[in-house]
């Protein structure tokens, strides 16, 4: 029950969280504050990591920012630029330690963290060659950003050219493009908000029109320094001022906890005194050489965070609760609230979370409820206020049938063996509601990119029934939409375009795309290093080989029984298994590769035990992963490798390791085949 309940709670974040990446990041007109997004993202990441089942491919920690616009050239970043974990309270920053602390394999750590206010703007990367700008880079999906050079070039606080001594021979700046609250005070008849002015002055065709606009500047980071020249984030930032780029003059080293939160707690003091919009602070770790180690997931830093500022609340009532079906089949309930602002956004919706949530809280249709945005995309319900309630209030009962007639049910946790909180319908693509969210899924920036094809147009298609399941999408009838509202002739060729270009892709975006719950990117990633080709991938189709494949599944680091019975679930459903044919039919999917063939452990299989004395065991992994290995979670014949640690190696699994004579060898050895 509680699985479930964190199940749903967690996509309708996620769904919600996609709204709010658009309207931000490729709009530049968010609908809700940068606060509550933010806060958003921090509570995805936190699910996604106390319940490590939990995956999707539009999470924050696998997806950053929005696909970039048709307008300008498009650029791919010499570094991905990453999105930020977030943190709200002192406690999230102790874990932020905490975890550092662990990866690094050192409690004792003294961990030096640079900080700087985390300003609301536009990201822009700047890139130059013996010191001279050659490129300007908006962030667009954080892999490829759109060419703006030309406007950024406007920007007074962007030198074009870097004098001095030592100045790398390629350097990528990474800043913020914002507008002065002053200066927007001067334009704001044209604009709905200062970001709103700073992204729509970054995307003018003509750079003249955005020279018009009082666009700043602030340089707070780097992508690429070849050859690298600073060993901390505080020398780096000092250097650049030298260089002419204007920081934040709000930058400091802190040093412990308290530090940490006297410099949060100084800086949300005087944020209304700021000429710009804050909504917290971003914490780095200093030496840089502990950044490289720490790494990344593939969505943001280990190394760093945004600590936001406190929560805003608002007052307000329930009108109706209405209820939404996802792409997995959850059964999510949402109260239509009285439009009320919080925190300068206007909302006019909040979450419920599940059916045990309306129970606990007795929240009902009429109440008067406080909510906040902290957390979730949409607000939350913080409390109701029974002495406001009418008498003739009636207990909500939540329906136990999906909004396509179908039963819905509460699954068993494989973990906690306890029933989900989420109800869900079971029907796959047999349910109208379920089909056409997982057809938004599809077309999403992880999964097949099809620019021009989101969710309003999917809604828009669906309605006039030219696109049901996803492998229509790619035998589109183009006469069908000609006369469609807002389509034309070049809409409609760069659709087209953007179809075709999709119907090539890989394994993993393949695996994932198709949405199987419990799926994202990462376990995606890890099904196509195994399957390699969509011809044994397609062997699941066949209950006798899917048995025998599922049980080969379960030696895999990163695949459990979660995701195991998920996929014998979504695969025993036949109408699941005719609509993956069918797309299947209609791409060109791409065997896998090992992305690093000539690294160390370049196809080989490699299992650890026992604790290391140097390093943690999420290094570990990620060292052998970089070095084009894969870590296994059961001893087999498969395993090439098992590294014993020091500390509390289990006996059993070197005892059946030396049974199946898989090589052993100890720490020491290890970073000597990896010269460390």
């Amino acid at each position: 029950m509680e699985k479930k309940r964190i199940e749903k709670e967690y996509n309708k974040k996620i769904n919600e969280l996609k709204k709010f990446n658009k309207a931000y990041f490729n709009d530049d007109n968010p609908v809700v504050s940068d606060k509550y997004y933010d806060n958003v993202k921090l509570e995805i990441l936190n699910l996604e990591k106390k319940y490590k089942y939990l995956n999707n491919k539009n999470s924050p920690s696998k997806k950053v920012g929005y696909q970039p616009s048709n307008k300008f050239k498009k650029i791919k970043h010499l570094k991905p630029m990453l999105s930020l974990s977030n943190s709200f309270k002192q406690e999230d920053m102790k874990d932020f330690l905490s975890k550092i602390s662990n990866f690094l394999n050192n409690k004792n750590l003294v961990i030096e963290l640079s900080s700087e206010p985390k300003i609301d703007g536009i990201s822009a990367s700047l890139i130059y060659e013996q010191g001279l700008l050659i490129k300007g880079i908006s962030r667009g999906d954080g892999i490829i950003g759109e060419d703006i050079l030309q406007n950024l070039m406007t920007i007074k606080d962007i030198p074009k050219k870097i004098y001095g001594k030592n100045v790398p021979k390629v350097i990528e700046i990474r800043g913020e493009v914002y507008i002065g609250k002053k200066d927007f005070e001067t334009i704001k008849d044209n604009f709905a908000n200062p970001r709103n002015a700073a992204g729509g002055s970054l995307r003018q065709k003509d750079p003249r029109e955005t020279a018009k606009i009082p666009l700043k500047y602030f340089a707070y980071g780097f992508g690429v320094i070849n050859p690298m020249i600073f060993k901390t984030q505080s020398e780096f930032i000092n250097k650049i001022k030298q260089w002419g780029f204007i920081t934040n003059p709000h930058n400091k080293v802190v040093k412990n906890l308290q530090e940490i939160e006297s410099q949060h707690k100084l800086i949300e003091e005087v944020r209304s005194t700021l000429d710009y919009d804050i909504d917290g602070l971003v914490f780095k770790v200093n030496n840089l050489d502990l950044q490289t180690r720490l790494g990344n997931t593939s969505n943001s830093p280990r190394w760093a965070t945004a600590y936001k500022f406190s929560s805003e609340k608002a007052i307000t009532k329930i009108e109706d609760i209405v209820i939404q079906v996802g792409r997995t089949g959850a059964i999510t309930p949402v109260a239509k609230v009285l439009p009320v602002t919080v925190g300068g956004v206007v909302v006019s919706n909040a979450t419920l979370h599940n059916e045990d949530e309306i129970n606990r809280k007795d929240i009902r249709i009429g109440d008067t409820i406080t909510i906040q945005r902290a957390g979730d995309v949409i607000p939350q319900v913080v409390s109701v206020d029974k002495s406001k309630r009418d008498k003739t209030s009636i207990k909500y009962i939540f329906p136990i049938t999906c909004l396509c007639g179908s039963k819905t049910k509460k699954e068993i946790s494989t973990s906690t063996k306890k029933e989900d909180a989420v109800r869900r319908c079971t029907k796959g693509y047999e349910c109208s509601f379920t089909a056409r969210e997982k057809l938004k899924h599809i077309v999403s920036k992880e999964a097949f990119n099809i620019d021009g094809l989101g969710k309003k147009v999917i809604d828009q298609f669906w309605d006039i029934k030219i696109i049901k399941i996803p492998s229509d999408i790619f035998k589109l009838d183009y006469n069908k939409i000609k006369n469609l509202e807002g389509w034309a002739d070049i809409s409609i060729k760069n659709l087209k375009e953007a179809i075709n270009k999709s119907s090539t892709i890989t394994l993993n975006r393949f695996i994932y795309s198709i949405g199987i719950r419990h799926i994202g990117q990462e376990n995606a990633k890890i099904l196509s290093s195994f399957f390699r080709s969509v011809s044994n991938f397609s062997s699941l189709f066949t209950q006798n080989k899917r048995e025998k494949i599922l049980n080969d599944l379960v030696q895999l680091d990163g695949i459990g029984d979660t995701q195991i019975k998920s996929i014998d679930s979504f695969f025993s459903n036949y109408r699941n298994i005719e609509v993956v044919k069918s797309l299947i039919d209609v791409l060109e999917i791409k065997n896998y590769k090992n992305s690093n063939k000539k690294g160390q452990f370049s196809n080989k299989n490699l299992m650890f035990t026992g604790g290391f004395e140097k390093i943690s065991r999420s290094e570990a992994k990620s060292l052998t992963e970089d070095n084009g290995g894969k870590v296994l979670g059961t001893i087999s014949k498969k395993l090439d490798l098992l590294v014993v640690g020091d500390s509390k190696p289990t006996k059993k699994k070197i005892e059946k390791a030396k049974e199946l004579k898989i090589k052993i060898i100890n720490e020491k050895d290890w970073y000597k085949l990896l010269n460390i």
